[in-house]
């Protein structure tokens, strides 16, 4: 088994016990015990521990809604619909996954984790936007994945505890605040002002989706 194979095994069989033990060792070693597999080999698939289990798991989530996505015809969709659709993309295949999702949430609140939760949650949006059809490259780049992480991060506050059948009140709340941050031009111009003293977002590189979480494996 390839370690790719093994790590996602791992996820999958830790997941359930997250709800119960958090994101620990704990969870991990019994996930380690479900799939059969050996403290050690666990300890080798993750030797970042549970922050990099969560890391992988977003990663995951991004890929997995870029594949969703082009089995749908975004392009017949406005903005504000396709951005709506593939939040919905993103989130809703971990509905029944929520509490793991919760107690990921907290431990990348953590201040040791800040940095690592504010990557994921850029990758997350950025994703989206790519897959919405985005070819900014100017301040515009940085003011519309800005923007877009407020609405993402509010509308999974509020998944997280939406009680109503299919989350609807969740979506209800996602098109709502994508219609407010359309209709706030001064918002856009604050942020672009700000987006203007960054550097061309053209001249990184832009990493493919999709790429292993370590090169070396």
């Amino acid at each position: 088994m390839t370690i790719d194979r093994t790590r996602r095994k791992l996820l999958g069989a830790a997941l359930p016990h997250v709800p119960f033990d958090g994101w620990t060792l704990k969870a991990i070693l019994a996930g380690a015990r479900d799939a059969g597999l050996t403290p050690a080999q666990a300890a080798n698939a993750f030797p970042g521990g549970p922050a990099e289990m969560i890391e992988m798991m977003s990663r995951d989530a991004d890929d997995a809604m870029l594949e969703a996505a082009e089995k749908e015809n975004l392009a017949a969709l406005k903005v504000r619909e396709r951005i709506s659709r593939l939040v919905r993309l993103r989130l809703g295949p971990y509905a029944r996954d929520r509490e793991a999702v919760r107690r990921a949430v907290a431990v990348l609140a953590l201040p040791q984790n800040g940095p690592l939760g504010l990557r994921l949650l850029y990758r997350t949006v950025d994703a989206i936007w790519y897959a919405a059809g985005d070819t900014a490259t100017d301040h515009n780049f940085y003011t519309k994945r800005a923007l877009l992480a407020g609405v993402y991060a509010a509308t999974l506050l509020h998944w997280l505890d939406d009680s109503s059948e299919s989350q609807a009140r969740t979506w209800d709340f996602l098109d709502r605040r994508i219609g407010d941050v359309m209709r706030v031009p001064q918002a856009l111009g604050r942020l672009g002002q700000i987006g203007r003293r960054l550097p061309n977002p053209a001249l990184f590189f832009r990493a493919r989706r999709r790429r292993p979480l370590h090169s070396g494996h």
